[in-house]
């Protein structure tokens, strides 16, 4: 194994040990290593000890700039949040130092990749970081929810990802378990399908979605995980508010005789969901509708219908002006409630 394997598979380790995803020791059995010969290659370094010609590498960052980053990721302003926090925050700054593994690697360099404080952190969760889309495919969300079979106590397993910004159903699958594997299928299936991958994904703090197989998925890709509170639904509103919109709907089954039926429903009500359900935090247009930008047009017809009803009944409105539909530009997961204070 060359060295670059091995910082690549050093680099895996930190960026989900850091986050608090997974442990080391669940990581190394995984991959296959042991959890001593990490330690080694943390120790003694993972370059080729054997003698050759110097390699100049252009991009490689210098000394005074490494420091100087470290130092950014010390300051008071950043010293309680990990890289991919600090790499968005200052991207929102139109601040470009290097990339989120780059400080990973930094941090590490100056043994402060687990902690950059003195003070010792408390056990209470915070709340998940905002999460924003401005176009489709840019923030996914996704969750597992049961199925009644007609044997008692048995579950078919109905795994869906929604995109944040349209709230689109743009994955999903059924199985008859619950595992990460599965899950790291519909996520491999849904980014060939859409040709893209998204730069976010949130879900809550189930067992598959903090699984290894999963998470190497989204590390593969450069994916960068969000997670729910523990016991805490109204960080993952809107999967949530579908999954009651499936249950509550006319035509739910009681119960499914099968894989192949719970199959079948599901893929014609995720189609009827996505092209003809007027979704209401959408302000009634369907998910598709938002998602291939017809919903500027339906909103300015709806708009010009209403301004012609009052002007040719202006005694209905008396001083009132007609109800607006504004197209929303930004969908926000989990708003920051300091920046609405």
């Amino acid at each position: 194994m060359n060295a670059e394997d091995k910082q690549d598979i050093l680099d895996f380790i930190d960026f989900y040990v850091v986050l608090g995803i997974v442990h080391q020791k669940t990581l190394c059995k995984y991959l296959g290593i042991s959890v001593r010969t990490i330690q080694r290659w943390r120790k003694n370094g993972t370059a080729d000890k054997r003698k050759g010609s110097e390699r100049k590498i252009p991009r490689k960052l210098k000394p005074e700039e490494r420091r100087r980053i470290y130092q950014e990721l010390c300051s008071p302003e950043y010293k309680d949040l990990n890289p991919n926090e600090i790499y968005n925050s200052l991207l929102d700054k139109g601040i470009y130092l290097a990339s989120s593994r780059t400080f990973y690697r930094i941090l590490k360099e100056f043994n402060a990749i687990y902690h950059r404080t003195e003070e010792r952190k408390g056990n209470s969760k915070k709340k998940p970081d905002e999460l924003k889309a401005t176009a489709a495919n840019q923030v996914w969300m996704w969750d597992i929810t049961w199925l009644k079979t007609d044997v008692r106590g048995i579950y078919y397993y109905a795994y869906v990802i929604e995109d944040l910004y349209d709230r689109s159903i743009v994955g999903w699958m059924i199985f008859d378990s619950e595992s990460d594997v599965h899950a790291a299928e519909l996520f491999d299936a849904t980014c060939r399908k859409e040709n893209c991958h998204p730069d976010f994904v949130h879900s809550d703090n189930g067992e598959p979605m903090k699984g290894i197989t999963l998470c190497a998925f989204y590390y593969q890709l450069g994916i960068i995980p969000s997670f729910s509170r523990p016991r805490v639904s109204d960080d993952n509103p809107y999967i949530e508010s579908f999954f009651k919109t499936t249950k509550y709907h006319a035509g739910y089954p009681k119960c499914f005789h099968s894989l192949k039926e719970s199959r079948e429903w599901f893929s014609n009500f995720i189609h009827w969901y996505n092209y003809e359900h007027k979704h209401s935090n959408l302000q009634y247009v369907t998910p598709m509708e938002k998602r291939k930008g017809k919903h500027i047009g339906i909103f300015e017809n709806r708009n010009s219908v209403l301004e012609k009803a009052k002007l040719n009944h202006p005694e209905r409105w008396g001083s009132r002006n007609t109800k607006r539909y504004e197209v929303r530009k930004v969908e926000v997961l989990n708003p920051d409630e300091r920046k609405s204070a």
